[in-house]
């Protein structure tokens, strides 16, 4: 019963979230499943950092993809994803944990850029994000 609750919390939190959260969402989910798949390498569990290193790597691509090339910083965040997508590719092949920890550092970054720039947006906008 809490399980089901707590999936239709969820389920809800995403349904209203504003696309920046969405967003923020993103990158907290690559960070716990960059987390989870470190905690699989040094449990020896290849299949589970495989898993996990997958489904960070499909946030990263998701982020590529949805980049609005109109404008031109958006080149410097093709720049970066590529190279933490790369990263992480060569971290799974490898099942090495330093290069999985040099592109969670990154995703960390990037989220704090993130929430940074939801700050200043909420804060410039009068609360209004």
């Amino acid at each position: 019963m809490a399980l089901n609750a707590a999936n239709v919390y969820s389920n809800s939190k995403i349904q209203t979230a504003s696309p920046a959260e969405l967003t923020l969402m993103l990158y907290e989910g690559a960070i716990k499943f960059c987390n989870i798949a470190i905690m699989g390498l040094e449990k020896n569990d290849l299949q589970k950092a495989n898993e996990n290193i997958i489904k960070a790597e499909k946030i990263i691509l998701e982020f590529q993809a949805t980049l609005d090339h109109k404008y031109p910083v958006s080149n410097d965040f093709e720049i970066i994803y590529d190279y933490i997508y790369r990263r992480l590719v060569e971290a799974n092949i490898h099942k090495d944990k330093e290069i999985l920890e040099e592109a969670l550092g990154y995703i960390r970054e990037m989220r704090d850029v993130w929430k940074e720039v939801m700050k200043k947006a909420h804060d410039g906008n009068g609360g209004k994000a």
